[in-house]
């Protein structure tokens, strides 16, 4: 959720400075173009006054009027030494009084043409287009009349170079981008505590319910930070855990009660069947058939009471011998094997450790291996391997009985279910499901798959490393 969440943020961020950055540096490069034309308005001023006293003193046919147009260029020669800035003085029919360059001429067409005929009309010339720092032939015209006696007279030009202009520009973008570059690193730290703090609660939610999901009922969440919608949930899932956990334990509660007190009626029926067996033929049909369903009734008490234990216990988890564990299990039942005529054989690896509740572990072994003997036909093998695999132990059980289709697969191990195909053989079908519980709490699993050409393959894994203990 996070991957999704900030990227969206960091884009809504970027774009919120952007929509600031942009327009300040607009304002920035308009600033340092409108400081230059404002210096050259205020050099034209001053060019414009000695402009005056030299086409005054023309007009009177003045003996000094030479001196004073030397003057007057010698004063726009300096300055464009000094500045770099072409400056000229131009009659009304564009014959220059006096310029520097000495080649410098206005502009026939464009910005520059129309600065010129404006000046003429006695106003001062518009403010030239913006000028870019990539436009590295840009010049900025600024044209200002000479007004003699109320009437334009001639115009004052300036054509002033923009590399230092587009310099400083540039550097002010620069800045400005620094600027913005340190405050999209601030609100992306400011994000990601944002999402932390927002998906935190969520995070911790998604772990109980994951929790509850594998049968850790005592999963919760605690309700003291994240926005004030995600606490509301959590105090919600909190009771919803609680209430799911009280039905659960009645639930668990009633299967117990209910088995236990069955199994004295039973027994008592049973006894009765047995004492009326003695007053019948022996070998008769019926009595037989009741004692076997008798039995079979009994074993599925003692199954449910088992299944209840098993959803209720908590598991002892600890550090054991997996290897020496599964070969007691396969000696144990190596006689019923024989018994059946089938070969029961333990292979994989002599030593292996890993985490699992031994009695568990113990019991899921014994309704695996059960499982697979039952349905195991005479002269056939049941293997039981022993393997590492990453960080879980390994214990495959694989019998060469009928095996199961797909869909078959699908609901092995749910609780009462036997393939329509096995009914005639002996079980309640509570077994593997009694096994993955048990398993489960331990952080263990059951898992079963085809065992080619025929049979089925069923295998146990239980943690190497403590499922318990947290990440170091």
């Amino acid at each position: 959720m996070r991957a999704r969440l900030l990227p969206l943020l960091v884009v809504l961020m970027a774009g919120v400075l952007i929509a600031f950055g942009f327009p300040l540096a607009v304002a920035l490069a308009a600033g340092q173009q409108q400081r230059v034309v404002v210096d050259r308005i205020d050099d034209s001023a001053r060019f414009a006054a000695l402009a005056q006293f030299v086409i005054d003193a023309e007009g009177s046919k003045s003996s000094g009027a030479g001196e004073r147009r030397e003057t007057l260029q010698h004063e726009l020669a300096r300055y464009q030494e000094l500045y770099g800035i072409r400056v000229g003085i131009f009659r009304r029919d564009e014959n220059a009084i006096a310029r520097s360059p000495s080649w410098w001429e206005l502009p026939e067409k464009g910005e520059g043409h129309e600065a010129f005929i404006e000046a003429l009309a006695g106003r001062r010339s518009h403010d030239p287009g913006q000028v870019w720092p990539w436009q590295t032939h840009g010049k900025i015209l600024v044209a200002s009349p000479v007004v003699l006696d109320g009437d334009v007279v001639a115009v004052v030009a300036t054509e002033s170079p923009t590399g230092q202009m587009r310099a400083r520009i540039l550097q002010g973008w620069l800045v400005i981008a620094a600027g913005l570059g340190a405050a999209m690193l601030v609100a992306f730290g400011a994000a990601l505590r944002l999402t932390s703090w927002v998906l935190k609660p969520v995070g911790t939610l998604d772990a109980a319910a994951h929790g509850i999901a594998t049968g850790r009922m005592n999963s919760r969440v605690a309700a003291g930070g994240g926005p004030p919608e995600l606490r509301r949930l959590a105090r919600s899932f909190n009771e919803m855990a609680d209430n799911v956990e009280e039905v659960l334990e009645q639930q668990r509660a009633f299967v117990a009660d209910a088995s236990h007190q069955l199994r004295n009626p039973l027994a008592a029926l049973l006894l009765r069947i047995e004492l009326l067996a003695l007053e019948l033929p022996e070998g008769n049909e019926e009595i037989a058939s009741v004692r076997t369903e008798g039995k079979r009734l009994t074993q599925v008490l003692d199954d449910l009471l088992d299944l209840a234990l098993a959803e209720h216990a908590t598991a002892e988890i600890s550090l054991i011998d997996i290897a020496g564990l599964a070969a007691e299990r396969v000696t144990a039942w190596r006689p019923f094997a024989e018994e059946k005529g089938v070969r029961l054989t333990g292979t994989g690896r002599s030593a292996a450790t890993g985490w699992a509740d031994p009695i568990a572990l113990s019991s899921a072994l014994d309704a695996v291996i059960d499982n697979a003997l039952k349905f195991t036909p005479e002269g056939e093998d049941v293997e039981v391997a022993l393997s590492v695999e990453g960080d879980r132990v390994l214990i495959v059980v694989a019998d060469r009985g009928p095996g199961l289709t797909e869909e078959e697969l699908l609901r092995i191990g749910d609780r009462f279910w036997r393939s329509g195909r096995h009914q005639n053989i002996k079980g309640s079908g509570l077994g593997l499901s009694i096994a993955r519980i048990l398993l489960g709490a331990g952080g263990g699993s059951l898992s079963y798959e085809k065992n080619p050409p025929h049979g089925l393959r069923v295998t146990v894994a239980v943690p190497r490393a403590d499922p318990t203990a947290g990440p170091e």
